[in-house]
């Protein structure tokens, strides 16, 4: 009798086992590509936002959360989140206004080589400044002007509201000014 319960039991084990590795590769197909384009915009490198997304993917599955509804602002926070921690690692700078690198992060490559290097390094800069400030406004910096949300999407994302959503940018805008123009 013992026997016939404990194979029962560990049937029951791998069937749900079973069932949260289909969740989680629901989950990977439906916010992969969005989570990727993401880190990508924010680091800059294919390799480097693979990894922030793999292990996004890899905590999740630690975790043994795989609810499908709410995951996808989870993935998408943590990704961001990861990926200003890979920046923070790498601590690189030079002087340049905020607005300019702001518009070359956020839009599509160009094809002159002299303009994607030149492109890079703006890039490269306003990741070294987006790296000195606190986690929450780099968070907060980046869906507005990176991810281009609205303060009001932003703020039901983070969970606070538009007042301060709007006061961190402040801040948070004239941080990397500072350290753009190499102030610091």
């Amino acid at each position: 009798m013992r026997d016939k319960g404990s194979r029962m039991a560990a049937i029951g084990n791998t069937t749900l086992e079973h069932e949260s590795q289909l969740r989680l590769e629901q989950m990977f197909w439906a916010h992969h590509q969005r989570i990727l384009r993401a880190v990508y915009r924010i680091t800059g490198n294919m390799a480097d936002a693979e990894d922030v997304a793999q292990s996004v993917f890899a905590r999740l599955l630690k975790s043994g959360e795989c609810n499908v509804e709410a995951a996808g602002s989870y993935l998408y926070r943590a990704a961001i989140n990861g990926a200003l921690d890979l920046i923070r690692s790498r601590q690189r700078c030079r002087e340049v206004s905020l607005e300019s690198a702001i518009h070359v992060a956020s839009s599509e490559p160009e094809s002159s080589p002299e303009r994607q290097l030149s492109r890079g390094e703006l890039r490269d800069q306003l990741r070294k400044a987006l790296a000195s400030l606190s986690p929450r406004s780099a968070e907060i910096f980046v869906l507005r002007f990176i991810e281009d949300l609205t303060n009001q999407e932003i703020a039901a994302l983070v969970g606070t509201s538009r007042a301060v959503v709007a006061v961190t940018l402040h801040q948070a805008r004239s941080r990397l000014s500072k350290e753009m123009r190499g102030t610091r």
